[in-house]
């Protein structure tokens, strides 16, 4: 798979949800985002030039907003020296993540007994799942997606304790497929979430990379980075 495709849909991602305060640094893209979506104030460093300078920039960004260095590592997308140069400076490696695509087409349909409810708009759309045999009126389900240039993007997709396992999440799933004005979807999940992958591949998710993040680096660890 083309380095090209990851890096454009990672991009597709980060514009779908966007970073509370942000700066473009020519190819890396710095975020801060507050709250537990942490995934959303990391570097997206799809450019291979000038790596120093550009580690050492992004270092004093966050310490300048009092927040954790964390970085976006993804073969192909981004400079296979970035990973190493971060170890050695002491970042973290950590969460797995898989990005999978699929054709609209194919995702199955929903399971009887659920209702879905879907607040459409023309390059957004979010579904909330009701399960129709209790009288809990609260969603048991929900997920988003965002259109963006011959894509569309899923996200969110969570399901209650109680409800899992009921065709809940394949419901929202379906729902957000047929409302898709596109021919094709992406989405990013957690390798180690056994029960959404086991969902997307039944839906006809594949993967077509793997990547993960490196946090909390001590600059300077390894010694003085050059730049130039």
């Amino acid at each position: 798979m083309h380095g090209n495709l990851i890096r454009a849909l990672q991009e597709r991602a980060a514009r779908a949800q966007p970073a509370a305060h942000f700066e473009d640094v020519t190819g890396w893209l710095l975020r801060l985002a507050a709250g537990p979506s942490w995934w959303i104030g990391s570097v997206l460093p799809h450019a291979d030039d000038d790596l120093a300078r550009r580690i050492v920039h992004a270092e004093r960004f966050y310490a300048a907003h009092d927040a954790t260095a964390r970085f976006q590592i993804t073969p192909g997308a981004c400079s296979p020296r970035l990973d190493p140069i971060l170890a050695a400076r002491g970042y973290r490696a950590h969460t797995p993540v898989s990005l999978q695509v699929a054709r609209t087409a194919h995702i199955p349909s929903p399971p009887p007994g659920i209702r879905v409810v879907i607040e459409a708009h023309p390059t957004h759309a979010t579904a909330q799942a009701f399960l129709d045999d209790e009288t809990v009126s609260d969603a048991v389900s929900e997920g988003s997606a965002v259109v963006d240039t011959g894509w569309t993007g899923i996200f969110g997709m969570a399901t209650v304790p109680a409800a899992r396992g009921r065709g809940a999440a394949r419901a929202v799933l379906a729902a957000l497929a047929r409302w898709a004005p596109t021919d094709r979807l992406y989405l990013q999940v957690e390798r180690d979430n056994t029960a959404a992958q086991a969902l997307y591949q039944r839906a006809g998710f594949k993967e077509i990379r793997e990547y993960h993040y490196r946090s909390g680096g001590v600059p300077g660890c390894a010694g003085p980075l050059r730049v130039w």
